[in-house]
């Protein structure tokens, strides 16, 4: 009987070693995408800086749409990936898709700004766009906030 009890909690235990370790991974490989954007970013966000300085608004287009276009395949990533059967890893997901769909927004915002066909529009665009840019640590807090949750019910810490 004590045998049966103690390959019961050896089962137990290993069941709930894998949900955590599969939970983890998944949170692993959402910050992976992420920072495999980030050298991107940064570049981007030069060019831009200097494409709008010389008002080459083409090439301010180009680079948003590449960067939405990135974007776009990260979400289409994590979209593929298996969700874990883990605590809160629906709501980690939902908050992961707003986050990544907001960084996207801004690209679009920019491709947007270069391809206005007035100055005008680009005013407007512009203003509008630096309203979004503003919301970016609002953006950035709620995904980690719903991250460690996830990782609290799961069981391990965020990096």
């Amino acid at each position: 009987m004590v045998k049966k009890l103690l390959i019961a909690c050896l089962l137990f235990t290993s069941l709930i070693a894998c949900k955590s370790k599969s939970a983890f991974d998944y949170s692993q490989n959402i910050v992976a995408k992420e920072r495999s954007l980030e050298k991107f970013i940064t570049e981007t966000e030069d060019k831009v800086e200097k494409y709008a300085d010389k008002e080459q608004f083409d090439s301010i287009a180009v680079a948003g749409e590449k960067m939405e276009k990135m974007i776009q395949d990260k979400i289409d990533e994590i979209n593929a990936m298996d969700v874990p059967k883990a605590k809160e890893a629906d709501n980690f997901k939902t908050a992961v898709m707003k986050y990544f769909n907001y960084m996207k927004s801004i690209y679009t915002g920019y491709k947007n700004v270069g391809k206005a066909v007035s100055a005008e529009e680009r005013t407007t665009l512009v203003m509008q766009l630096q309203k979004l840019v503003g919301e970016k640590q609002a953006a950035i807090s709620d995904m980690q906030r719903a991250q460690k949750k996830y990782a609290e019910a799961n069981g391990f810490k965020v990096e």
